[in-house]
């Protein structure tokens, strides 16, 4: 169901960077955007990104509700979070509104019923937060069904306004946990190997975090083959609808831009249900968290820069979208050798 991207394309790309006014490959990475560029859009002359469309998947879940913090901050700030994306004052706002990018985000488990925000923000609600993945399922099949029919639509809806690319997007107060479960199960990697300071938690917390993350994985044992019964079991509702909306964006062949971790483990899931679909997508950035790193060395993704960031919301992708967005104007614009010879 996947089409791969256009080779022919890539290549005659390929062809004319090496042909420019330039030592071979003295471009780096730009060389290699421009030419992943051409193979999605289908063209050896890609044009840079202009509707770019960023998705806030937002949730709550069930690890922090329960006694020991896995996160720095209360759940609550995640309905306080929402309610500032709305308003234009997070900072995945501020660098949408420097790249002319969109801004949407919609609440699939979020703890609260976020009462006087617009329907279309809460119309893909699953529940209020997902089940506390170690000791109990995140989802029942019903609410996974529901929350991978939203990533879908989603999907759908952006791809039917005329978005050539997507930037998916989280906020959820305990998500790097789930993320960790998730990538340790597909990846066979212990608690510790994968486990983060996320919103900058110390060692008391860290360690408990692990312990979390350790009982989640004996729960998910014997799961890894199956990406959905993983969502179902040690995933949440955020998380299995920015699953299903990374696996749509590859059916229909857009692009996208991924952020952090909790997209990485979207993603790995993502390629694990439709493999090829890696194909359609670019790391915009690697975060600091152990999981992210782990998901993008399966995904055989290098990430177009890396500043240590570990916000979320999009800020990575964003972030990175200028330098995506320069490689093919070098590609158009700079003058072949022969050109420079005469």
């Amino acid at each position: 169901m996947i089409r791969p991207p256009d080779d022919d394309a890539r290549s005659a790309a390929r062809a004319r960077l090496d042909g420019l006014a330039k030592p071979l490959g003295a471009l780096g990475r730009l060389e290699e955007l421009a030419v992943w560029l051409a193979g999605v859009q289908g063209t050896p002359s890609p044009r840079p990104p202009e509707s770019v469309a960023v998705v806030l998947f937002a949730g709550d879940h069930g690890v922090t509700a329960r006694s020991g913090p896995v996160s720095a901050y209360p759940r609550e700030v995640t309905a306080l979070m929402v309610r500032e994306f709305l308003r234009g004052g997070a900072a995945v706002n501020v660098l949408a509104a420097a790249h002319g990018a969109r801004v949407r985000v919609f609440d699939l488990g979020v703890d609260d019923d976020l009462d006087g925000t617009p329907e279309q923000v809460r119309r893909h609600k699953v529940r209020r937060g997902s089940g506390a993945i170690d000791v109990e399922d995140a989802l029942t099949q019903a609410e996974l069904d529901a929350a991978l029919a939203a990533g879908t639509a989603i999907a759908d809806e952006e791809v039917d306004g005329g978005a050539d690319l997507l930037v998916p997007g989280d906020m959820g107060i305990g998500n790097t946990t789930v993320a960790a479960a998730l990538v340790g199960a597909v990846l066979g990697a212990t608690a510790d190997e994968v486990v983060g300071r996320g919103t900058g938690i110390d060692e008391a917390a860290w360690e408990h975090k692990c312990a979390v993350v350790g009982a989640a994985l004996d729960r998910a044992a014997g799961c890894a083959g199956d990406p959905e019964k993983l969502l179902r079991v040690v995933g949440s509702a955020d998380l299995a609808a920015m699953t299903a909306f990374l696996r749509r964006a590859a059916e229909r062949g857009v692009p996208v831009l991924l952020d952090g971790v909790i997209s990485g483990a979207a993603a790995l899931l993502a390629e694990r249900a439709q493999p090829g679909s890696a194909d359609w997508w670019c790391a915009g950035h690697r975060s600091t968290e152990p999981a992210h790193h782990w998901a993008l060395e399966a995904l055989g993704l290098e990430p177009v820069v890396e500043l240590g960031m570990r916000l979320g919301e999009a800020t990575g992708a964003l972030t990175a979208l200028p330098v995506l967005r320069a490689a093919p104007l070098l590609l158009a614009g700079m003058a072949t050798l022969d050109e420079v010879l005469g």
